[in-house]
């Protein structure tokens, strides 16, 4: 899936319609203050386009898990009051989500205009993908663009069931987001080297799976790496084990091995008496993992084997940290691949979730080619699904 062929903002004319757009605004929120509006700020592209280009804009997001009815505390006030401020321009916010008030702020449009729905997930149809409330969300406009890439793996009605009333296209952040995933995957500057770190083998056997056939290395870290070492009969100690998929990872090492591809396993590692960050710790090699302790960060023998498989890179793909890199004694090993890849001239795309957070806490974040806006819908694709966020998106 490449973005070559779905439509985008820059396809459909826009002037004086009514355009719904769905936005990412699950924001960071402290007693009903934003914490980090960095999802808010994403989405100015698509929005400041469509202001320029005459559109009336009915904007919408979800903020937070409400149970499908009304929660003061999951309202969108706080991300109608930034979005003025960022804009520039009173941005209204209707009190429901497809009712009188979006209906009459919606009527009083005039191009240029910006109106904020409520939080979708008050309506207890949005999950569940509702056709009566995705009708309602294409009643109040003429067309639907999606810009939420963070959602794009969930079939609901504001990102995918809205579509199937009206002309659709994708905005700039989902845009951007396809190209460069979609081109690491399609059509890579190689080598491609993945690197796959995090605590669950469960959550990222798919993404080893689809990545074995396309990439030219691939590095593991983090919890994971000791399952691969349980599945090859080594101690590990207490380390985190994933024991329902210990067969799962004999079966893709032994693909790496059928396809000639290095599968790169930490050599030595960083363990500790305890999962606690002022615990006991000290450097250990992998076959050699002491009953009792337990496996926290990849070592330095590792940390610098790993930068020196990156070193010549075209094309990097890294998603998941590589040890606990919130507690400073196993941070070192996220830090190292961080800055291994901050060095590099290749196209660096950084997964969501902790290796973002890493690589922003460090100060390499505008070292990376892209930071993908979405932890979920990022491994999803990198997984080769569809998903049904842009599958329902016209085509060009």
């Amino acid at each position: 899936m490449s973005t070559l062929n779905k439509k985008t903002v820059e396809d459909i004319d826009v002037k004086g319609k009514k355009v719904l757009v769905r936005c990412d605004f699950n924001v960071k929120m402290e007693d009903g203050v934003i914490t980090s509006d960095k999802r808010i700020v994403a989405s100015l592209p698509t929005i400041q386009y469509l202001i320029d280009q005459g559109a009336m804009l009915i904007l919408c997001s979800h903020l937070g898990r409400p149970k499908g009815a009304f929660d003061p505390a999951f309202s969108m006030a706080p991300v109608a009051a930034r979005l003025s401020e960022l804009l520039g321009k009173e941005v209204k916010l209707a009190s429901d989500v497809v009712g009188e008030s979006a209906k009459s702020l919606a009527a009083a449009l005039q191009p240029g205009d910006v109106m904020l729905l409520e939080n979708v997930r008050f309506e207890p149809g949005e999950t569940k993908n509702d056709p009566a409330l995705s009708k309602a969300f294409a009643d109040l406009a003429d067309i639907f663009v999606n810009d939420a890439f963070g959602s794009a793996h969930r079939a609901h009605s504001s990102t995918t069931g809205v579509a199937d009333y009206l002309p659709s296209a994708v905005g700039y952040l989902i845009q951007k987001e396809i190209e460069f995933i979609g081109g690491a995957l399609e059509n890579p500057k190689r080598p491609l080297v993945a690197i796959l770190g995090g605590a669950k083998v469960s959550d990222k056997i798919g993404v080893i799976n689809n990545l074995l056939e396309k990439c030219d290395k691939l590095i593991i870290g983090g919890g994971m790496a000791y399952t691969f070492f349980a599945s090859q009969g080594l101690n590990i100690g207490n380390s985190l084990v994933d024991h329902d998929n210990i067969e799962a990872a004999k079966g893709m090492m032994a693909k790496a091995k059928a396809l000639g591809k290095p599968f790169m396993l930490p050599v030595d590692n960083v363990i500790a008496t305890r999962y606690d960050e002022n615990a006991e710790y000290m450097r250990i090699y992998s076959d050699s993992i002491p009953d009792g302790w337990m496996g926290l960060d990849i070592g330095p023998v590792t940390s610098e084997l790993y930068a020196k498989s990156i070193k010549d890179a075209g094309t990097i793909i890294w998603n998941g940290p590589m040890g606990v890199s919130e507690w400073e004694h196993f941070a070192n090993g996220t830090i190292s691949v961080a800055r291994a890849i901050a060095e590099t001239d290749a196209i660096s795309i950084i997964g969501g979730g902790d290796s973002a957070a890493a690589i922003k806490k460090l100060g390499f974040a505008d070292k990376m080619s892209h930071i993908s806006t979405g932890g979920g819908a990022s491994l999803e694709f990198l997984e080769g699904k569809e998903l049904p966020g842009i599958a329902c998106i016209d085509e060009k």
